[in-house]
């Protein structure tokens, strides 16, 4: 059984002005994306500053998910380091602390070649008993996950079952998915779900979820039910939105957007900074336009 099918919610970790995570405004946008139909929570990612977590907020972070979820979706915790010592504690705590699932990052900055991320990923699975899903993201890591790694990985490791793909490379993904069509494939970018799910995808790990759940997880549903036309118009009509969201490194736009929507998730942690008044004007401006604000 897939660890999920659908729109899971790369979570923001809400800040109180002081920088400490604001754990009774996280419980707020829990319940916020459960009750909006969100198919999974994925804690301490990218969107969640998970790199400036420390290890025993991170932990804490995992915890208070677990708890609060109380196993309504899958909780998916990010446990990935360029320490494979460390992506190991982290994935063993985790386990621990009730985690249906385990995100891996690409280890970044060391710039492993194919052969340590196959030893990397391989020993942090071999830790525990949860599915892991990996996850590509050359553009922050400095590494590619090859598709034959991948379908490597896959096929020879059990508890490895998927990836999240945020390549940004389509042919890639194709590729992925004829050498290992049995690979659980989730989107990571947002204006590439619906070609993501015309590849074998089963659903996306998203961002615009922070904002705008129900869409997201309406959206998908619409494909995977059969209603391709419907899915592939809701594609494009959040494209101007999803620009909004990445038009400075994420998660700086999202966290802002959920401030102006009224959220209050607080502010970002260094070293990123709150955004350029132009691009800030532009996130408003999408943010009205898809009804999200006044």
């Amino acid at each position: 059984m897939a660890v999920f099918k659908g729109a899971g919610v790369a979570i923001v970790t809400p800040f109180q002005a002081n920088g400490d995570v604001n754990y009774e405004k996280f419980a707020e946008i829990i319940e916020l994306q459960i009750q909006n139909g969100t198919d999974a929570i994925i804690v301490c990612g990218t969107t969640g500053e998970a790199a400036t977590l420390t290890e025993e907020e991170h932990l804490e972070c995992i915890k208070f998910v677990v708890d609060k979820v109380q196993r309504r979706v899958p909780v998916i915790a990010g446990t990935g380091s360029n320490c494979t010592r460390t992506a190991v504690y982290l994935s063993e705590e985790a386990e621990k602390l009730g985690a249906d699932a385990l995100l891996m990052v690409t280890p970044y900055y060391n710039k492993t070649t194919q052969a340590g991320l196959i030893d990397h990923f391989t020993t942090v699975a071999q830790s525990v008993h949860l599915p892991i899903i990996l996850y590509s993201v050359k553009s922050r890591t400095g590494v590619n996950i090859a598709p034959e790694t991948v379908a490597k990985l896959v096929k020879n490791v059990p508890n490895i079952v998927g990836i999240k793909e945020a390549s940004g490379d389509i042919s890639q993904v194709a590729k992925i998915m004829q050498l290992c069509p049995e690979c659980e494939l989730y989107s990571g970018n947002d204006d590439q779900t619906i070609p993501m799910l015309s590849l074998g995808g089963i659903g996306v790990i998203s961002v615009v979820s922070n904002v705008a759940p129900r869409y997201v997880h309406d959206m998908v549903m619409k494909y995977l039910n059969g209603d391709v036309n419907g899915a592939r118009k809701m594609q494009l009509d959040e494209i101007d939105l999803v620009e909004a969201l990445f038009c400075e490194t994420n998660p700086i736009p999202v966290k802002h957007a959920m401030n102006l929507m009224g959220m209050q998730v607080g502010p970002l942690r260094k070293p990123l900074v709150s955004m350029e008044s132009g691009n800030l004007e532009k996130l408003r401006n999408s943010l009205k336009a898809f009804g999200l604000i006044q």
